[in-house]
């Protein structure tokens, strides 16, 4: 309740506590668990107007049903289901079952206020100390500010659900939602509904059948699939977003929703990422090192020896052992001790991955305490590696360049011929330069020697002079 009163941001924060049971007491993990979709909702009345004003239409003409009671509320906004009418343009709507999203009315003011009293946070963090400024936590609340705005635009949202459906058209472990793009607007989307348990009510998902151990593991793989394959991941991923579909031809895949927090990485922050990953789960500590120096993750001048040494102590306790052995209070302390000493630079294009990855592996801790993080993961970044470096990767490069390529190489002979036309011409035009500077040369020479010469005659005459003169007086 604290929470809720607090506002938004710190309905967040409370999110990702909830998933991390390892951290918490049950009783307190168990009332976080409330802000996932319990947050209280606003009023029926002021939704089903919110609606008709965004889609132009009443209620009736839009649904052959609607439930003004919100199935779910969040800090954002709330959930409604109802049933689509058909309409001309598309007939084929008609009974279809939807979720229909409305953004909170009035909260743009509210993170506003909350995002300043951050940003002033972080100021004092920044001057406080050498750590406090390693840590960029006012560049840490910037990217906040960009991914919590564009939450605040349910059109951003829409569109990032349909590129991750894109992704897992054909996927037999993830299934996102359909949009209704003609029913969309920046504070109102209509989406196709899901059918599902959420994953945190695993007393009935026990009870269904579900296997839980491959459930940790899929979820493992969805969620290094996104990062590493295509660089675009769900990043608010607690148990509120995610259910698992009973339905007898989906049994057991996962079903995520709400993609307003979506995070990107680039290409270089992939491989980095995914080679660092590697080597550690290879055990590889120096290879780490050196890819934390060629980054400038760490100061140029680090001893990678010395590195190697502490990324080892840090990290060899821990392979080989099932999530329920892992302390990650320890380990985030020690990790914590490791980059002050080596004064590793804060990345803030990855916080919001490191806060998903939190999210991923408290979820997997309380799927299948014995499942092996590392050994589930190492296959997939394999695999990306590969696809990324050797002749896998020059062949798929190749493929992907062969159009320009068609396009370019019937103009190739006529484009060398230009060049060396232009080549000749530029060395013909050097030519006449160099030849006009060498008449200018010869010119400045008969110049100097004439004026020599005169200079000679002049001395000589006046030298005459002054010897004769004495003999004619």
């Amino acid at each position: 309740m604290t929470l809720e009163a607090l506002g938004p941001i710190f309905v967040k924060f409370g999110q990702v506590l909830s998933t991390r049971r390892d951290l918490l007491p049950e009783d307190i993990a168990n009332e976080l668990a409330k802000l996932q979709d319990q947050v209280p909702p606003f009023s029926k009345e002021e939704s089903c107007r919110l609606i008709e004003l965004a889609l132009g239409k009443s209620i009736e003409e839009v649904f052959l049903s609607f439930d003004a009671t919100p199935v779910a509320s969040a800090s954002v906004a709330q959930v409604h289901f109802g049933l689509l009418r058909g309409t001309q343009k598309h007939p084929e709507w008609e009974g279809r079952a939807v979720a229909v999203k409305v953004l909170r009315p009035g909260i743009l003011p509210v993170i506003e206020g909350d995002l300043a009293l951050l940003y002033d946070l972080a100021k004092i963090i920044e001057r406080s100390s050498e750590d406090g400024r390693r840590l960029k936590p006012r560049e840490n609340v910037r990217e906040f500010d960009t991914y919590l705005h564009d939450e605040l635009d349910l059109m951003r949202e829409a569109a990032n659900a349909s590129q991750l459906r894109r992704h897992f058209v054909d996927s037999k472990k993830l299934m996102i939602p359909e949009m209704y793009w003609d029913l969309c607007h920046t504070n109102v989307i209509v989406m196709e509904r899901m059918h599902g348990i959420s994953i945190g009510r695993t007393a009935e998902l026990h009870a269904a059948g579900v296997d839980f151990k491959k459930l940790a593991a899929d979820g493992v793989e969805i969620f290094f699939t996104q990062v590493f394959q295509y660089g675009f991941f769900h990043a608010d991923m607690h148990p509120g977003n995610i259910m698992i579909s009973l339905e007898p031809e989906t049994f057991g895949r996962f079903i995520s929703l709400d993609f307003g927090i979506v995070g990107a990485l680039s290409q270089s922050d992939k491989s980095y990422l995914a080679l660092n990953f590697l080597a550690f789960f290879n055990r590889d500590y120096r290879r780490v090192a050196q890819l934390h120096i060629e980054s400038g993750w760490v100061p140029a001048d680090t001893r990678v020896e010395e590195l190697e040494g502490a990324v080892r102590s840090v990290c060899e306790p821990y392979f080989d052992r099932p999530l329920k052995e892992i302390s990650l209070g320890i380990v985030l302390m020690r990790l914590f001790q490791t980059s002050r000493r080596f004064k590793v630079e804060i990345q803030p294009q990855l916080t919001l991955l490191q806060k998903t990855l939190l999210n991923v592996e408290g979820l997997a801790r309380q799927l299948d305490p014995d499942l092996d993080l590392w050994k589930t993961a190492k296959p997939i970044l394999e695999k990306w590696v590969s696809q990324q470096v050797g002749w896998r990767a020059l062949l798929d490069g190749v493929k992907a360049e062969a159009p320009a390529w068609a396009q370019i190489l019937p103009t190739l002979p006529r484009l060398i011929a230009e060049s060396l036309a232009r080549d000749q011409g530029a060395q013909r035009e050097q030519n006449l330069e160099l030849e006009a500077l060498k008449a200018l040369l010869q010119q400045e020479r008969r110049t100097y020697r004439l004026l020599v010469g005169a200079l000679l005659f002049a001395g000589g005459f006046l030298l005459g002079i002054l010897i004769i003169g004495p003999g004619f007086r």
